[in-house]
């Protein structure tokens, strides 16, 4: 008795969401015990970046009923970390931070299982993404963003109406802070927009001009970023940079060191040059606690429909007072990344050359010197003559193999368009679908079809 009533009492917060209905509920919402125990046993939720937003976000979507996380961070336990951290302890100090945030929450909440990935996302293979019902992200990188919404977007597929299949949307909880600033937001591919339709929200990365940093620095990150940018490659020629490698990281910092103590600047730290380098935002305990808090019941709105989600982007202001506004944004339907794009139906013998000429033919399209360009490979470049040269035995092979053989997927065609009688630049998103393979129905002949009512955009 004693036993059911301690669990009664962890689940009484969540039973009120789950186990009766409400105004504000879901379509596809029954409430019951089914549902809750449903989510306990099947969904499976990525957690993307286990630093202070990720660390908030196992904590309480753990709290929230999920009890089958995965956690993924490349990141090792600093000792600047342990100020807004709250799962790592001194003696965590260069552990991976992934590894200790599962393992801390698994020892305070009962029942749940959450396995660490100890690895950059870049290299997990995309199927691994797409074994979870949503993914969270608590990431403080622009790049890293762009990625896993890229890899979310890669699984949606559309009808031939251009509307998108439910089954393959894979929604995303997006949470980011700065300082005593935050946002949350939702992102449902096809539905809402994407982190491209709204990269506008980002302010542009803060450059400093080579000959200040050469010649006049007048404060710690001039320093740095002369460390970085000029220094690196005086020393090393053509060996890259690579941020993520500690003993790069550890070379700039300290000639940044040098370079200030030359010029008599002060405020170079570790932690400062990797802020630097990686334009890595401040962060604030209590402002990560709050977004974190709106981005796991913003998750927990989506799987059990239990509310209506949020439409669709939350700021939030703690700087002066308490300020937060909801924001509707609308989805870019030309959107390169989450848009439908061009459907295209081919032959798996036609060649590259075929498909670029159809380009230039099609009324719709009418896309003259065309560049193609598959996930992160170029299949053909026109220009420069280096490329050209380098991609022109590419035009004699089959599309079908150069894109692996496989039985749908998409490319991106860039060439020059005739728009309102003008010849003007065209960056173009295709939906090629090949026939006679396994899954695609028959056509009677190879023919180049767009079923999109929409302007190729620019």
């Amino acid at each position: 008795m004693v036993l059911m009533d301690a669990r009664q009492s962890k689940s009484r917060d969540l039973d009120k969401l789950l186990l009766r209905s409400g105004n504000l509920v879901g379509p596809g919402f029954f409430p019951g015990t089914d549902l809750r125990d449903d989510i306990r046993e099947y969904v499976r939720v990525l957690v993307v970046g286990a630093g202070g937003l990720g660390c908030e976000l196992l904590k309480d979507l753990a709290l929230s009923g999920f009890r089958n996380l995965d956690v993924i961070d490349m990141d090792r336990i600093e000792v600047t970390n342990l100020n807004r951290q709250f799962l790592f302890r001194l003696e965590d100090v260069g552990k991976p931070k992934a590894e200790v945030a599962a393992k801390r929450v698994m020892e305070r909440v009962s029942g749940v299982e959450i396995k660490p990935h100890f690895s950059r996302i870049e290299d997990k293979e995309l199927d691994f993404y797409n074994d979870f019902n949503i993914i969270a992200l608590g990431l403080d990188s622009i790049e890293a963003r762009r990625y896993i919404n890229g890899v979310a977007c890669g699984f949606l597929e559309y009808d031939e109406d251009d509307n998108p299949r439910s089954e393959t949307i894979k929604p995303m909880v997006d949470g980011g802070t700065e300082g005593f600033k935050g946002h949350a937001r939702v992102i449902v591919p096809g539905v809402t927009p994407c982190f491209e339709c709204t990269i506008w929200l980002f302010p542009p990365q803060v450059k400093f001009p080579l000959c200040t940093l050469a010649e006049t620095p007048r404060n710690a990150a001039h320093c740095i970023e002369y460390a970085h940018l000029i220094k690196w490659h005086e020393v090393h020629g053509g060996k890259s940079f690579d941020p993520d490698e500690p003993e790069h990281m550890k070379w700039v910092y300290d000639e940044a060191i040098k370079r200030a103590e030359l010029f008599g600047i002060p405020g170079v730290t570790y932690s400062l040059t990797q802020g630097v380098v990686k334009n890595i935002i401040p962060a604030i305990a209590s402002t990560n606690a709050i977004i974190s808090a709106a981005c796991a019941l913003e998750t927990l709105k989506i799987v059990s429909g239990c509310s209506k989600t949020l439409a669709n982007y939350l700021t939030y202001n703690g700087g002066e007072g308490l300020h937060t506004k909801v924001t509707e944004f609308e989805r870019d339907k030309e959107c390169l990344v989450c848009g439908p794009g061009i459907l295209i139906e081919l032959d798996t013998s036609i060649t590259l050359q075929k498909f670029i000429d159809m380009l230039e033919e099609h009324p719709k399209l009418l896309l003259s010197k065309a560049s193609v360009k598959h996930g992160k490979d170029s299949l053909y470049m026109q220009a420069p003559p280096v490329l050209e040269e380098m991609h022109r035995p590419n035009l004699s092979k089959p599309l079908y193999d150069l894109m692996g053989r496989v039985e749908k997927d998409t490319v991106h065609v860039f060439g020059t368009a005739l728009k309102n009688e003008e010849k003007q630049s065209s960056l173009t998103k295709l939906r090629v679908v090949f026939k006679e393979v396994d899954g695609v129905a028959d056509m009677d002949t190879a023919t180049l079809r767009v079923n999109s009512k929409r302007k190729t955009p620019l």
